[in-house]
């Protein structure tokens, strides 16, 4: 068998790794510019509402498949595998995409899609969080968020580009570019290491070790960090094979408050609103009176905007805690929501025979001042959101389980994000048509109820071990609200091993005894 060279650092690991966001972007924004085209409205016979509404939602369908079965295939064949296996289904669903005859095939292939993104939208936060330290993980797993907005704005303006190309071919050369980010996944991640959680979870203890040190600690397996880590790496698995196999564990003692808020954030990250804006700005700007080009540039740019201000979190990410973002972001979100819903319900006109020629878009905004504030506030939602849900969620999620359930855990907390995603997906064309203007309204008061249900369940995560959260949802636990960032208590571990080994002289690192039985 061959064997690969093995990368251990992490940054360049989770760039690897993180093409896996990037396929999910592709696949978002590969409708996103193309459903206002008259080549894709010719070709499929102008779809909207409920038609349009499965168009869109079917990749939501498909991931909650994909995310239904991530953490039993995760947990088998480990993550990197679990990864690749996806990789599979990305091929099948995009070459039938790219050759469909009518929408039936269309929605078949994205549900394909969907299936990849399922799992690989729930397994790769895992992984980097398994192999992050514990300062460094916000930072590490955001390169997730921000793979995933760079494929949705390099596949929105290929969308953009091929618009130009007469017929079918638009949009089929669109989807086939869908391969690209697939093959350099594919290609790159035999070259990465494997989980060292997953390796002692699975018993392969020295090897757990041995990646272990190589990722914190150039190979030293007797350093400190490293030492540290293994002792609570194994701590909390022998704690868990105490509390038995099945899914009763996550609802047994404290753990249903982590299964509540492993799977709640993901979907309030959905019951935000911000996905009709990410998915369907290019409705909104032609309500605002924007058309052709203008209209496809100004829906283009919110996505270098995402882009931007995500990257501007990735700085602060781990230096601002995870409740603070996710409580203020919420009501900041809940605010635009209002704005955009009031100046729409006080300064439109209705346009029963759709704008444009688009069945999907019934109400005009007024021109000027009205329409100027309904794309400034979009566009603000946008940056409100790239600061907070938006990489902190997926954050969020990734910290809250523990390391016996966070495979099965983090495909819950994904699915329960695919499944908003799907009902949101089907509910908003046709929420456009029927309720137009009140859909924002509708959203900002979810963001709202959003921002009070993280204050009072969501205990702050931000520079705690992995293993340190499991104190944070026990029965004995604090109280969500009264709990801060740092804290770590890894680092007094780290110091008490230091000032142990200044007494003595180290013969070399071993498992804690009983190890190789865990």
């Amino acid at each position: 068998m061959v064997k690969f060279p093995t990368i251990y650092n992490v940054q360049l690991v989770a760039l690897i790794a993180t093409l896996g966001g990037m396929l999910f972007g592709f696949d978002i924004s590969s409708m996103s510019a193309i459903v206002v085209t008259d080549q894709y409205l010719s070709y499929f016979n102008n779809p909207s509402g409920v038609i349009q509404g499965a168009i869109g939602s079917a990749l939501a369908a498909g991931s909650v498949i994909g995310s239904a079965v991530a953490g039993p295939i995760s947990d088998k064949i480990g993550r990197r595998d679990a990864i690749m296996f996806a990789c599979i289904f990305w091929l099948v669903g995009t070459s039938v995409q790219v050759a469909c005859k009518n929408y039936g095939e269309l929605i078949a292939g994205r549900v394909l899609n969907g299936f990849t993104v399922g799992i690989t939208s729930s397994q790769v936060p895992v992984y980097l969080a398994e192999i992050a330290k514990a300062e460094k993980r916000g930072s590490l797993v955001i390169i997730q968020q921000l793979a995933i907005e760079f494929g949705i704005l390099i596949m929105y303006f290929i969308g953009y580009g091929c618009a130009s190309i007469p017929g079918d071919a638009s949009f089929r050369t669109a989807w086939g570019i869908q391969f690209i980010p697939c093959f350099f996944l594919i290609i790159g991640l035999p070259f990465l290491p494997r989980s060292p959680r997953w390796l002692a979870k699975v018993g392969r203890d020295k090897e757990a070790i041995e990646t272990l040190a190589k990722i914190q600690a150039n190979g030293n397996i007797d350093d400190p960090l490293v030492i540290a880590e293994w002792e609570e790496i194994m701590t909390v698995m022998r704690a868990e094979l105490e509390a038995g196999k099945g899914w009763r564990k996550f609802f047994k003692n404290g753990m249903w408050r982590r299964t509540m808020a492993g799977m709640s954030v993901q979907a309030w990250q959905q019951l935000s609103g911000a996905n009709v804006i990410v998915y369907y700005l290019t409705y909104v700007a032609q309500m605002a009176g924007l058309t052709g080009n203008v209209a496809m540039v100004t829906s283009g740019i919110q996505y270098a905007v995402f882009i931007i201000f995500t990257g501007i979190m990735w700085i602060f990410i781990d230096k601002t805690g995870r409740r603070t973002l996710l409580i203020y972001g919420a009501l900041g979100m809940g605010f635009c929501h209002f704005v955009i819903g009031g100046v729409m319900g006080g300064h439109h006109i209705d346009v029963p025979e759709g704008v444009g020629g688009n069945a999907n878009i019934v109400i005009s905004v007024n021109t000027g001042a009205p329409a100027n504030t309904v794309i400034l506030f979009s566009y603000l939602l946008i940056v409100v959101y790239a600061l907070t849900l938006a990489p902190v969620c997926w954050i969020y999620a990734a910290e809250v389980w523990s390391l016996g359930t966070r495979a099965t855990g983090m495909s819950m907390a994904a699915l329960s994000n695919w499944v908003f995603n799907f009902a949101l997906g089907m509910f908003t064309p046709p929420a456009f048509v029927n309720i137009t203007w009140k859909l924002f309204i509708i959203f900002g008061v979810l963001c709202v109820a959003a921002s009070a249900w993280f204050w009072f369940f969501y205990p702050e995560t931000c520079g705690k071990t992995l293993e340190e959260v499991e104190i944070m949802f026990s029965n004995d636990g604090p109280k969500p609200w009264k709990t801060k960032k740092g804290e770590s208590r890894l680092i007094a571990e780290i110091e008490a091993i230091v000032a142990k080994k200044t007494h003595e002289e180290p013969e070399g690192f071993a498992p804690p005894q009983g190890s190789e039985k865990v």
